[in-house]
């Protein structure tokens, strides 16, 4: 499946979300991130997080496509970001 995550999260465990969200997906721009990922790695990624933000305070959406095949990405401007590992 291809996730795109977004987050909004208190300045405190910005830097923590995105280390842990780096080793599953790519990051592209401040507070989001996308890219291929495994079901089984989707939930790990999730328990992770869900172990360190405030559910009271803090939002991550998930945005989940099954398939690429209908989407279409265009980006006007810089690319922030590299293709990181999937473990």
């Amino acid at each position: 499946m291809y996730i795109i995550m977004v987050y909004d999260v208190n300045i405190k465990r910005v830097s923590k979300v995105l280390k842990i969200s780096r080793t599953y997906l790519t990051w592209i721009q401040n507070s989001v991130l996308e890219g291929e990922i495994t079901e089984a790695n989707f939930m790990k990624l999730k328990k992770r997080l869900k172990e360190i933000i405030d559910e009271n305070e803090d939002t991550i959406t998930f945005y989940i496509l099954r398939t690429t095949t209908y989407m279409k990405k265009e980006t006007i401007g810089i690319i922030k970001g590299e293709q990181s590992q999937i473990l």
